[in-house]
Order: C-alpha cells, then sequence, then structure tokens
C-alpha cells in the first residue's frame, strides 16, 4: 500500500462539519438500494429501545449494550423530551439523515445548522468491525479529527446510515479501501506527534528533511497495516452487498443502535427534497420520543 500525502497536509486538514466530515457520495459509488430489510436475526431485541415520532411517521431504534455510555445517554435525553421539537437538519440522500441539534427547534427556514449540542461530548466507544455502518444503524455525530482526535461524539446530534449496496464484486475494493482509511488514520496520527519538527522543517525550507519524514512515517504506517490488515467479515460482505450502508465511516464513528422498526419513514426522509446545505426545505421534526425500557 502506497500513501501519497505531505506530512504538513495531514496535520492542516480540517473537517469542520459534525458527520457532514464525512464524505457524500459521489459518482463512483454503488446504486442506492431501496430494501427495508435490516438483518436484525442475529440481534438480541430484548434491549433498551426508543420510539421516535415525527412529522413524517415514527420508527423504533434498538440501543447496543456494548455502548453503554451512548445508550444511556441517549435514554437520558430522550426521557427528559430533549429531542421534541428538534428536526432532521441535514439528510443525504443515499448516505444518512441527521438530527439532534438544539438550534433547530427555533431555526428559521434556511438557516445553518449542525453545531449546536447540550454542553457536553460523549468518549467514543468505536466497536468497529463488530458495529459497522450498514443500513438503518444509528451513530453519533462528531467533529472532525483535526479538532478531535479522540473522536469524541457529540452530546446529542445523531444520524441514522441509508447508504448504497455495495456489489459482491466491489467487496475486494471495498476492504482495501478501508485499509487505506485506516493507514490514513495511522498516518495523520504519527504525523501529529511530529509536528513541532514538522513546523521547524517547513519554516525554515527544509524540503528534504520533510521528505525524510514522510518517507519514515509511511514505512512506519505501512509496517502497521501489513503487521494487521483488515479483512471484512462475512457479516459485514453480506451486509453490504445486501442491505448496504456507508462503509467509508467504519472505526471512524460510534455505532449505537440501529433501527428495527419504521424503516420506511428512513426511506421517506432520506429522499425529501433539501438546499445547498442539505437541509430538507419542509422541516422534518421529532415530536416526541419514548423509552421503551429493556426487557
Amino acid at each position: 500500500m502506497k500513501l501519497i500525502i505531505n506530512p504538513v497536509a495531514a496535520l492542516t486538514m480540517a473537517v469542520a462539519l459534525m458527520c457532514a466530515s464525512c464524505n457524500k457520495a459521489t459518482a463512483a459509488d454503488p446504486a442506492p438500494t431501496t430494501t427495508t430489510d435490516t438483518m436484525t436475526t442475529n440481534i438480541d431485541t430484548t434491549g433498551t429501545k426508543v420510539r421516535i415520532e415525527t412529522s413524517m411517521g415514527t420508527f423504533t431504534v434498538l440501543l447496543y449494550n456494548d455502548t453503554p455510555i451512548h445508550r444511556d445517554n441517549f435514554v437520558k435525553l430522550a426521557s427528559e423530551g430533549y429531542y421534541n421539537g428538534t428536526l432532521f437538519h441535514r439528510v443525504i440522500n443515499q448516505f444518512m439523515v441527521q438530527a439532534g441539534d438544539p438550534a433547530s427547534k427555533t431555526a428559521q427556514p434556511g438557516q445553518m445548522l449542525g453545531s449546536g449540542d447540550p454542553g457536553y461530548t460523549l468518549e467514543a466507544e468505536i466497536r468497529f468491525p463488530q458495529r459497522f455502518h450498514k443500513r438503518y444503524t444509528l451513530a453519533a455525530a462528531r467533529t472532525g479529527d483535526q479538532v478531535n482526535p479522540e473522536r469524541r461524539s457529540s452530546g446529542s446530534q445523531f444520524y441514522v446510515v441509508t447508504g448504497t449496496k455495495v456489489p459482491e464484486a466491489a467487496l475486494p475494493q471495498l476492504e482495501a479501501r478501508i485499509n487505506n482509511s485506516m493507514a490514513q488514520s495511522i498516518f495523520n496520527g504519527l504525523a501529529q506527534q511530529h509536528m513541532d519538527e514538522i513546523r521547524a522543517m517547513q519554516a525554515a525550507g527544509d524540503q528534504a528533511g520533510l521528505k525524510a519524514l514522510q518517507d519514515k512515517l509511511v514505512a512506519e504506517t505501512e509496517a502497521q497495516i501489513a503487521a494487521n490488515p483488515f479483512t471484512l467479515t462475512p457479516e459485514m460482505k453480506k451486509a453490504y452487498a445486501e442491505v448496504g450502508g456507508a462503509p467509508h465511516l467504519d472505526g471512524q464513528y460510534t455505532v449505537f443502535g440501529e433501527v428495527i422498526e419504521g424503516m420506511e419513514v428512513i426511506d421517506n426522509i432520506e429522499k425529501v427534497e433539501t438546499d445547498r446545505n442539505d437541509r430538507p426545505t419542509t422541516d422534518i421534526r421529532i415530536i416526541s420520543t419514548t423509552v421503551i425500557p429493556a426487557k
């Protein structure tokens, strides 16, 4: 695996938007799925659930027990009515639908949204590859790695994945892309450790020094990936080929639940008309949230 990247660029790369830091689907991505299957046959549905009533219908999410910080926080906010009146303020067809910004309760038409929160963030609970971004998974939005290297989650904003199907023939490329994403993350982390050295060489115009350091960090990155390469699990292959999702987010955001009822509501939300900032032109509002305790 070869990384073509400048270490200085790695340090200055900034992603400023919540979950929007995830790239939009491109023309090269597979065609969207229209199925409402959720592959819940192996999911323990006895856990805590939250029923979310919206102006476009009601859906229910199951919260995973192996992400207890996010589970308990979501239950707390839902129980308090925190989400009541908030909007699905960011919707991208074939990608995801996002909500949970408290500022959206009183937002004016066309107002930019996505930076509101309850005043705190949550420790990351990234359980990859056990938890991954298949269609209808529930995950926590966050700011980008540059300003948030610990990948802490927003205290309230969440998204539900829609995404696209990945043809079986494209699964090897998907696996390679995930490995490359892991390599990029490793490289950026190593570059961060050499921030002072990089800045000093940049200030001195020491291009040879920067090139030597880049080569060193690339070699270290490739060695780490070679020692522990990522391989798609059978469950991931089946889910991405048959149901779809957003695999380019895997390992970077906390997945803490999934929709188990009312998937058609998510299907309908993702297809609404949006403005240039991906906000629906007609408000889609959360009316109420009801916690259904674990059995």
